[in-house]
């Protein structure tokens, strides 16, 4: 007697844990390869931008776009037309069924023609994935506040590393966080060259000093989160601006929050050894949080994913 065949409706997604999207090919999360010899992993001759999905909608998609592709152009990088990136992201997820998804696009400079170090000789490389969504700031974080330090490790410099272009130059960011850990702490956030706040693994930072909301205007990423705080600042009508700050003016704040697309508008409890707020999130930053989140779920710079294959 014949065993039957298993109904392919029935099998496990073998893209449930994340897709990807590497060489023409989407392939699950765990099979995906990059070359050894591509200077995206041998140089950090890379550029990437993050998007989010949430309840099965990209947010600001079309914003992350335009600043990849913009980090592209500054890196003299070729990735594919916009629309192939766009078809890409929504395939990854459209494959992995994910309603709470982390999203990357990736554009690396590839490996250079044999016996070559002229960059001019690469074939660039693009590739995208969808995973379940990450938190640089954990909920439970969040709810009794982040505990924030202000790092020893200067930010590099942006004679050296453009930080408006989204980049794996992680060495500083990396030892700062270990920095962090090793006091007891969740995150940080690094100073520029001057002195004044630059910007955190991942995220950019805020402090709220008297009724106004104030965020570093140079030597930092140009957030997509950070736009979204000052349009709803703007909507509940307070003061927002960019602005330098030092690191004296940070601790003293009335309030101190995060914000980055891995995690969204994050409250701070505690700065290096001050304590915020009688050690808990701030009500300006709860309420920026909640209608972050609120505005989500009634469709704010929503584009929608198709799960229909």
């Amino acid at each position: 007697m014949s065993t039957p065949s298993p109904n392919p409706a029935t099998l496990p997604n073998p893209y449930a844990n994340g897709a990807a999207f590497v060489d023409g090919d989407y392939v699950p999360i765990a099979e995906a390869r990059l070359p050894v010899l591509d200077w995206g992993f041998t140089r950090s001759d890379v550029t990437y931008d993050v998007v989010h999905v949430w309840k099965g909608r990209f947010f600001r998609l079309e914003d992350h776009l335009d600043r990849f592709l913009r980090s592209c152009e500054k890196l003299r990088l070729a990735p594919p037309a916009r629309e192939e990136i766009r078809e890409s992201l929504m395939r990854c997820v459209q494959l992995s069924g994910l309603r709470d998804a982390y999203v990357e696009m990736v554009c690396t400079r590839g490996a250079p023609a044999p016996g070559s170090r002229d960059p001019r000789t690469c074939v660039n490389r693009y590739l995208a994935f969808a995973i379940p969504f990450i938190w640089v700031i954990t909920p439970q974080q969040q709810e009794r506040g982040a505990h924030l330090i202000i790092s020893q490790t200067p930010r590099i410099s942006p004679a050296s590393v453009d930080p408006t272009v989204k980049n794996f130059h992680w060495g500083d960011l990396t030892r700062a966080l270990f920095e962090a850990y090793d006091r007891e702490a969740d995150t940080a956030v690094l100073v520029d060259a001057e002195g004044y706040i630059s910007e955190g693994p991942g995220f950019n930072v805020f402090c709220v000093c008297d009724g106004r909301v104030r965020s570093p205007g140079q030597t930092v990423l140009e957030g997509i989160t950070r736009r979204s705080v000052k349009e709803l600042c703007e909507e509940l009508g307070v003061p927002f601006e960019l602005c330098r700050i030092t690191p004296e003016e940070l601790r003293e704040a009335d309030e101190v929050f995060l914000s980055t697309t891995a995690g969204g508008v994050m409250p701070v409890s505690r700065v290096d050894n001050r304590i915020l707020g009688n050690d808990r999130p701030g009500p300006l930053s709860l309420r920026l949080r909640d209608l972050y989140w609120s505005k989500h779920d009634e469709g704010w710079h929503a584009t929608p994913v198709d799960y229909t294959d």
